[in-house]
């Protein structure tokens, strides 16, 4: 259900659910939830059910129940468009919420910075700590590890004859990780890793590293 990694002497664990867990600074990271997206697609038409909308609200609460952080960063794309009725669920979920929680604004993030600043969400463009920055958008910062969402990053593992397998995935380079995107019907965009990159699989309530000298990717 989760993977534990080092950087730069500090403990991150890897949740299933695309989450990231700062242990020592006791911070939840979650990227592109999308929020919106379904009540924004059954607005134009599209048959995606109801309760489809409760599930990332549904998920992002259990997640803050098992970590109990005493800060939540989103990485971008926190909502997917403009206010729709997903943004009372959002209200809602904030006011039961304990955590400080922090917006890093990407670039599907068009409601106005006043809409979260009433909500006691602080909306910024980075955050720069420790030796780590946080962003929307894959950076490369001399000096940084870099923690990013935007791409929504899979892994594509082949089987046997044409068959193939898609797994959204935590990428991770030298100084770089790509979060999944946390939020239900997002889409991924598949990385071909090389020898140099961990990739950290999610199927399910699983997740895994995979070998990616392996003649399966």
């Amino acid at each position: 259900m989760t993977e534990t990694i080092q950087l730069n002497n500090q403990t991150f664990i890897l949740h299933c659910s695309g989450a990231l867990f700062w242990e020592e600074r006791s911070t939840l990271v979650v990227s592109d939830i999308h929020f919106g997206k379904v009540s924004h697609f059954r607005k134009h038409g599209a048959a995606v059910p109801q309760k489809a909308i409760q599930k990332n609200f549904t998920l992002l609460e259990a997640i803050v129940n098992q970590f109990e952080p005493k800060s939540i960063c989103f990485l971008g794309d926190l909502f997917h468009s403009s206010l729709n009725a997903e943004w009372n669920l959002f209200e809602d979920w904030v006011a039961k919420t304990a955590a400080k929680l922090f917006l890093v604004a990407g670039n599907h993030d068009i409601i106005s910075p006043l809409k979260y600043e009433a909500l006691g969400i602080e909306v910024i463009n980075e955050i720069v700590t420790q030796g780590f920055l946080f962003t929307h958008h894959p950076e490369e910062r001399e000096g940084h590890f870099n923690f990013a969402g935007h791409i929504h990053p899979a892994i594509k593992l082949k089987g046997i004859g044409k068959q193939f397998l898609k797994l959204a995935c935590f990428f991770k380079s030298k100084n770089q990780m790509i979060l999944p995107a946390f939020g239900e019907f997002t889409g991924t965009f598949v990385l071909q890793p090389t020898k140099e990159n961990e990739v950290y699989a999610i199927s399910k309530d699983e997740i895994f590293k995979i070998d990616t000298a392996s003649p399966i990717i």
